[in-house]
């Protein structure tokens, strides 16, 4: 007979429960009465046999979110070959084994020790086997059994955000889509009602409501005005269980803007606006802002204004302000108050972007009335002309009217004016004006060769008010009369050759006119009466105001007459003649046959190009190095080698010697006062020249001896007066020495003037104490004693 070994694995089942653990001996199910048991035999379960009193199967049921204080019971695990003796042991494996999932290996009871929780794992496999306690080897093969994780409604419904925000156009039509919202929840979709969402509105009723199963909020009320209230906040809330009581909630808000759309025309906040604009407001100035008020945003407020008629439609204009939505009314020609001084306009706002779907809520323009009053001010006088020009003639007399300027004052009183000329346009004071009547009129002679146009400013000034004044330009021509006598257009100097033949041309004559010609200048050439019959020389008139000189003769002989002058007269055929007498100087040149000029008797013709650039350079540079050569060589005579002032020591006189020994420097602000030296009166002005030799011869006389202690400067004054008066003074450049060392020193004088006779008698072995000051010295004059005794 066949034999199957099977597990059989008890667990209560029926509906979902939780199992409270207790004794397997106390027990109790709480389940059906029938206890159901799966019985795994040794084909992996692939047979499934019914017992009497169970069912068989391979999967368990066990609840989430366990609350008691108990481990909470699975099943009971239990082999054909257990009997009862202990000798089998159950082992558990799979997810969860050992740790999540505990097993009584005598007695095969499987216990959860761990809340669960469906949304962590929803399922977990494990394997169970049953072996020989004493051998170790299984007695049943490995059986595969599933635990599902049964749901229960412990999770409420979750928005994906917390805050939604929206927009839709204002004026919209009811159900229009404004914003879907969506929830989720975590339970199983698939076991009950638990997952089941359900949308509903908490606030935001009447205006918007909500599609219960997708979470679409739509409109519910019918032209919402974003003018009346721009902000909705709106609050759904998402319940699982189809929405039936008990189920779990969560709520999220929905804040919801109206934008706006043009559906407000604009309006005027007052029929008429008064405005005032003095009359001397410049064109282009502002005179006053109006403003349409739109309740629309952004560009559905935008406006555009305009003059749509009036009596100031061609004086003024309106521009819209782009950031207040303003009109600017602004001034387009000049005002006159004694003209007009009222004005009235009407200006019409319009939006610039109208939305079609509103009109029918009327146009979208409103107009108003704008009154400007214009206000008098004192103007300046004003000119009949804005330029004048006038004309007069160069030969007019002083004081002769040339012409008038008029200027009134635009007032109603017709201030009195006054004119002058703006001396700075008219520096050598060549016009004048009547400051009553504004003629303008000469006062010094004109020239229209020297200046052609004169451009002068007149000022025009109330006498009342001369603050209030005004200018105009006066361009004045001066017309050419014919005052200028014709010149040659050049100085004229040329030769004629000793050899020439008769009626030879030898030079060609043209002439210039500084007096201006409509017609163009003719001239008229011809010799001068005195020199017509006499001349040695011909003259004929070219009709083309030029002339040429021909010879009358054959030859000419320079020793004779070297030079000749021919005088020319040249006359103009204007009103009145005006002529001239030029000369021509001829010079008489010896030439060769083919008459190039070889020498004259007289030097040899300058002409009038001069010098050329390079001669002129090395005429300087000679120039230059002539004058460094007696600079140099006076330079040199000054520097030469004087005879020095100490040839020996034996020199007796009065000097100074210099000791190689620095002072204080210029800290040194105790050792000496220059200021004593600094006297201008110690000049005397009976001085003798020294750079020649006296008439009358003095003896040599000696000098006294200063007193003692006499002053620095009374020293030097009489020392300096004394060599000024002595004819017997070293002339030319001198040097005086003095030997005076002033007051107070301890060595006392060390002139050798008042020494005694020979310099043996001195004993100068006391220069040794007196420091390093005085070392130089000590060793001069002790080396001299040396020298003597050896």
């Amino acid at each position: 007979m066949r034999t199957y070994h099977c597990f059989w694995l008890l667990f209560w089942a029926g509906q979902p429960h939780q199992s409270f653990l207790t004794p397997l001996s106390k027990r109790t199910s709480g389940f059906p009465e029938k206890e159901k048991v799966l019985v795994l035999s040794g084909n992996s379960g692939r047979d499934l046999h019914r017992s009497k009193r169970s069912w068989m199967w391979n999967q368990f049921f066990l609840l989430e979110e366990y609350t008691g204080t108990d481990y909470q019971y699975v099943g009971k695990l239990h082999s054909d070959q257990d009997k009862g003796d202990g000798s089998l042991k159950y082992i558990l494996s799979g997810d969860g084994a050992g740790d999540l999932f505990i097993i009584n290996e005598n007695t095969g009871d499987i216990q959860a020790t761990k809340r669960l929780d469906r949304e962590e794992k929803p399922v977990y496999i494990l394997r169970a086997q049953a072996i020989n306690r004493r051998t170790g080897r299984p007695v049943e093969p490995e059986s595969e059994f599933i635990i599902k994780i049964h749901d229960i409604n412990d999770n409420e419904p979750m928005f994906t955000k917390d805050v939604y925000n929206a927009s839709i156009p204002e004026m919209s039509d009811v159900g229009t889509f404004v914003v879907q919202v969506t929830a989720t929840d975590a339970d199983d979709p698939t076991y009950g009602n638990s997952a089941k969402v359900v949308y509903s509105i908490l606030q935001g009723q009447p205006y918007f409501s909500v599609e219960s199963e997708t979470g679409i909020i739509k409109t519910a009320l019918l032209n919402m005005d974003r003018e009346n209230r721009e902000q909705y906040q709106v609050v759904i809330q998402a319940k699982d269980m189809g929405g039936q009581m008990g189920g779990l909630s969560g709520t999220t808000t929905v804040n919801i803007t109206l934008t706006d759309v043009n559906d407000n025309p604009p309006r005027f906040p007052q029929s008429t606006y008064q405005f005032r604009a003095p009359e001397s407001t410049p064109p282009g100035s502002p005179v006053g802002r109006i403003k349409a008020n739109d309740a629309d945003v952004d560009e559905n407020a935008e406006i555009e204004y305009s003059i749509t008629e009036g009596d100031g439609y061609g004086m003024f204009g309106i521009t819209t302000d782009k950031d207040t939505q303003e009109g600017i009314i602004t001034v387009k020609k000049a005002l006159d108050f004694e003209n007009k001084n009222l004005y009235i306009l009407k200006v019409e706002a319009t939006n610039t972007h109208v939305d079609p779907r509103f009109l029918y809520l009327g146009p979208f323009k409103d107009s108003a009335t704008v009154r400007i009053q214009v206000e008098d001010v004192d103007e300046p006088p004003v000119f009949s002309r804005p330029a004048y020009i006038m004309e007069v003639k160069e030969d007019v007399p002083i004081n002769s009217v040339i012409g008038t300027v008029t200027a009134q004052d635009p007032d109603a009183a017709k201030n009195p004016v006054k004119y002058s000329v703006d001396r700075h346009t008219d520096m050598d004071r060549v016009f004048n004006i009547n400051s009553g009547n504004g003629s303008i009129f000469t006062s010094k002679p004109l020239d229209r060769e020297t200046l052609l146009w004169h451009n002068i400013t007149v000022i025009a000034a109330e006498i009342n008010n001369p603050k209030q004044s005004s200018r105009v330009p006066v361009f004045i021509k001066v017309l050419d009369v014919n005052d200028n006598a014709p010149e040659f257009a050049m100085f004229y100097e040329t030769f004629v050759c000793e050899n020439a033949k008769a009626e030879q041309l030898i030079q060609t004559l043209s002439a210039v006119d500084k007096d201006d010609s409509y017609n163009g200048h003719q001239f008229s050439f011809s010799l001068a009466p005195e020199a017509a019959s006499s001349s040695n020389f011909t003259l004929q008139d070219n009709r083309d105001n030029t002339a040429g000189i021909f010879t009358r003769k054959t030859r000419y002989n320079r020793h004779e007459m070297s030079t000749y002058f021919l005088p020319v007269v040249i006359s103009d055929n204007d009103y009145p003649i005006q002529s001239s007498t030029e000369t021509v100087t001829i010079r008489v040149c010896a030439c060769d046959h083919r008459g190039k000029m070889l020498s004259c008797n007289a030097e040899a013709l300058v002409h009038p190009t001069g010098l050329s650039t390079g001669a002129l350079i090395a005429i300087l540079l000679c120039i230059i190095i002539l004058l460094v050569t007696v600079v140099l060589f006076a330079a040199l005579r000054r520097q030469r080698k004087k005879e020095p002032l100490i040839i020996s020591k034996e020199d007796i006189r009065d000097n100074i010697v210099s000791y190689n020994d620095e002072g204080g420097g210029e800290e040194d602000t105790q050792a000496f006062d220059i200021g004593t030296l600094r006297n201008p009166e110690a000049i005397d002005d009976n001085k003798l020249r020294r750079d020649i030799v006296p008439e009358t011869l003095f003896m040599p006389r000696r000098t006294a001896t200063a007193r003692d202690n006499t002053d620095v400067r009374d020293f030097i004054n009489q020392r300096l007066k004394e060599n000024d008066t002595d004819p017997t003074a070293p002339p030319y450049d001198s040097l005086a020495t003095y030997a005076y060392e002033g007051n107070g020193s301890v060595a006392e004088s060390l002139s050798s003037l008042e020494s005694v006779t020979t310099d043996g008698d001195q004993d100068y072995d006391y220069l040794s104490d007196w420091g390093p000051r005085f070392k130089k010295l000590a060793d001069m004059y002790g080396a001299m004693d040396s020298d003597k005794d050896s």
